[in-house]
């Protein structure tokens, strides 16, 4: 059984490009736009892991996640984002609210390198 993935980011074309390389590499994916849209898909269809943006439209991203640690306690969260943080930030704080941080400009090898990690795929 394919591992699932639920990506949730306001850009379109950061979704579709994670969609489609994830998919390409193995996975099976759920896109949303929104937070209300990621509420639905978890609700449709548990993932296995994550990825949101940081600034979401509507929501912010780190917020959403926090809200499904809840109800899924057990599944990672990938933080995926174009705001740099030191790594002070990143060890003090987006440690304890996500599994893992990424910044938008790191190569997708990476994405799907701590994707791989922390899903056991």
């Amino acid at each position: 059984m394919k591992k699932h993935i639920l990506i949730v980011d306001d850009e379109a074309e950061i979704r579709d490009l994670l969609a489609q390389y994830l998919g390409s590499a193995g996975f099976r994916t759920t896109t949303a736009a929104t937070p209300a849209e990621a509420f639905a898909a978890l609700e449709r269809d548990a993932p296995h892991l994550v990825i949101s943006d940081l600034q979401l439209e509507e929501s912010d991203g780190l917020a959403m996640l926090e809200k499904i640690r809840v109800r899924l306690p057990g599944v990672p969260l990938i933080l995926l984002t174009g705001v740099l943080f030191d790594q002070q930030v990143v060890a003090n704080t987006l440690s304890q609210k996500v599994d893992c941080y990424i910044e938008k400009t790191a190569p997708l090898s990476r994405v799907l390198a701590e994707i791989k990690r922390l899903t056991g795929a």
